[in-house]
């Protein structure tokens, strides 16, 4: 009798044994040499700054990683808009509590090195193709992502402006839709003609991102806003001057554009809804537009004025300082994931963001897209004439003195070379400490 309820208690504790081990996760998880790896979890903050379901399309590449990768937990954090996800990285940087990884703006790349806050590449670039790897994104999306020599980030997130116009619209007053305006002359010519009752010519956003929106204006006039090293500003040139009573022109002479604010986010509502015929906006609001207008559509290069041009815009994915070996391998892990050719591919149909990889435009998937829809191409095709987006040192007040400048002249407050002079003089105090 005592054996037997010796052999139920060992039997009873085997099986509570065992259900305890059924209720603990594994810590780790074995690798195909039934080793076990060590569990890595990685906290990444992105923005959105389109119209679309982005977060949705985020998450599920995360996951899809996490499928592949079952050793590395990926946690996705949407931040808000650029503006907000470059707030909560430098506070997480200054709180010594920065993201594994994030999307930030490829303006911030000045500024997150002075404040010491990111890890150079080029080692993790050298173990994964080098050159060959780096050599395959568009050169335009690099000049914000290199500096003397080095990898900072990598493009993911990218864009150039792009005029949509409506194909329908242009029918209606007798424009050939197959050609959009091809210079500034042409852009006031057909917005008159397209300008009628409950419908703008044109719109252009003078919130959010009007820097971005001017600099375009300033590359087809000639010259870029800064230099390549980040430390000057070109606000308060004739040209520029020009480029932004042109602007102007539009509302306040030509009356073929709203005066005042115009909203970023209202202005992509207003084009599908056909309150606007033409209207300047990214090219990562294509698949917004293609997917909701009810009507035919086109997209073209921006209007010129002496050339083509457009800044380059958008988020790349940066890796923080003081994460430990692990977990930087992880992340790269995962920034290889996200940047592969045929994800890039998917990732550009389904956003209308410019896939980063020229070899992304040689897969099938991608050119059976273009094939259908040849606007998924003009952003792609654009690059030729494109530069960097206004990006320097102290770069949020630079950004902000020129913002400030031209919110003043569209509103009527200043005159354009009024306001672009106190641009450039603010600027150039905020820059001071780099040019000693």
């Amino acid at each position: 009798m005592r054996f037997l309820k010796s052999v139920l208690v060992i039997i009873l504790s085997m099986v509570l044994l065992a259900g305890c081990s059924a209720a603990k996760p594994a810590a780790n998880v074995q690798n195909n040499e039934g080793k076990a790896e060590e569990k890595v979890e990685l906290t990444f903050y992105y923005p959105v700054a389109v119209g679309g379901p982005l977060t949705k399309t985020i998450d599920g590449m995360a996951a899809e990683f996490m499928k592949e990768n079952p050793n590395i937990a990926v946690k996705p954090v949407y931040t808000g808009s650029y503006a907000d996800t470059t707030t909560k990285v430098q506070a997480g940087v200054q709180g010594k509590n920065p993201p594994d990884i994030a999307i930030v703006q490829s303006t911030e790349l000045y500024s997150l090195l002075d404040m010491d806050a990111i890890l150079p590449l080029d080692d993790l670039i050298a173990q994964d193709g080098g050159d060959e790897f780096i050599k395959d994104f568009y050169p335009g999306f690099l000049e914000n992502s290199q500096v003397d020599g080095k990898t900072y980030s990598i493009p993911f997130q990218r864009s150039t402006i792009v005029l949509y116009y409506n194909k329908d619209a242009f029918k209606e007053v007798g424009l050939d839709p197959a050609k959009p305006p091809k210079n500034w002359d042409e852009l006031v010519d057909y917005a008159k003609k397209l300008n009628k009752d409950g419908r703008t010519g044109v719109e252009i956003p003078t919130t959010g991102f009007a820097y971005w929106l001017f600099q375009a204006f300033a590359l087809e006039n000639g010259k870029n806003l800064m230099s390549a090293d980040g430390k000057e500003v070109y606000f308060d040139t004739p040209e520029n001057v020009e480029a932004l009573q042109l602007w102007i022109d539009l509302a306040k002479r030509d009356k073929v554009m709203p005066e005042g604010v115009i909203d970023w986010a209202t202005v992509p509502s207003n084009f599908i809804a056909g309150k606007t015929a033409m209207m300047y906006h990214t090219t990562g609001n294509l698949t917004n537009v293609k997917t909701n207008a009810k009507f035919d559509f086109g997209v073209a290069y921006l209007p010129a004025k002496k050339n083509f041009g457009s800044p380059t815009g958008g988020g790349n994915f940066y890796l923080f300082k003081g994460i430990d070996e692990k977990k930087q391998k992880a992340a790269w892990k995962f920034i290889k994931f996200m940047t592969e050719p045929e994800r890039t591919a998917q990732w550009s149909i389904d956003t209308g963001y410019v896939a980063a990889r020229k070899s992304a435009y040689e897969t099938e998937k991608m050119k059976n897209y273009i094939s259908e829809f040849p606007a998924a191409a003009v952003a792609r095709d654009q690059l030729e004439f494109a530069k960097a987006e206004l990006s320097t040192h102290n770069n949020g007040r630079v950004t902000k003195a020129l913002s400030d400048a031209l919110q003043a002249a569209i509103t009527g407050q200043t005159a354009p070379a009024e306001a672009l002079k106190k641009a450039q003089q603010e600027a150039e105090k905020a820059l001071a400490t780099f040019n000693k």
